[in-house]
């Protein structure tokens, strides 16, 4: 970890780095991100139909996703997807309890990517980003888990 003080303009800024090395065989693909909705955070998460490329479903309409967060921590979150010719997905059990445990609301943004982990027996992580403002610029931040 790099931290650096920088006192410009009568202005104290800190910023701290984080370097991590990872396996160069891991590979992180993101599948979506999505600014959330109201439907997104009391209801259920719909997402683009493309990412269901990525999902084995095995014949059905539902798989349970072991899903990775960012603090960590193995979840179970159900994606559905509509019977025909129009293949919406969306998350549902397990949803509602990462908006609650992570506090989100409407305007941040969901990640979901694609990423093996082995110890955990996960194939994806799913990330959850607020919009901050930085230096004067819009920049997405990670949300730190609440509950």
């Amino acid at each position: 970890m790099i931290t650096a003080i920088i006192n410009q303009a009568d202005c104290l800024y800190i910023i701290t780095l984080s370097l991590s090395f990872h396996n160069p065989k891991e590979i992180k693909m993101e599948l979506f991100n999505k600014e959330l909705k109201d439907t997104d955070i009391q209801v259920r998460f719909s997402f683009p139909s493309r990412s269901l490329q990525y999902l084995d479903f095995a014949g059905e309409f539902f798989v349970d996703l072991k899903v990775k967060d960012s603090s960590g921590k193995l979840r179970v979150i159900r994606c559905r997807k509509r019977d025909g010719d129009y293949n919406k997905p969306w998350l549902s059990k397990g949803w509602l309890q990462f908006v609650a445990d992570y506090g989100l609301r409407v305007g941040d943004m969901v990640v979901l990517l694609r990423e093996d982990d082995h110890r955990l027996g996960s194939q994806f992580r799913i990330e959850a980003k607020r919009k901050i403002i930085l230096f004067g610029e819009e920049a997405w931040g990670d949300v730190p888990r609440a509950n």
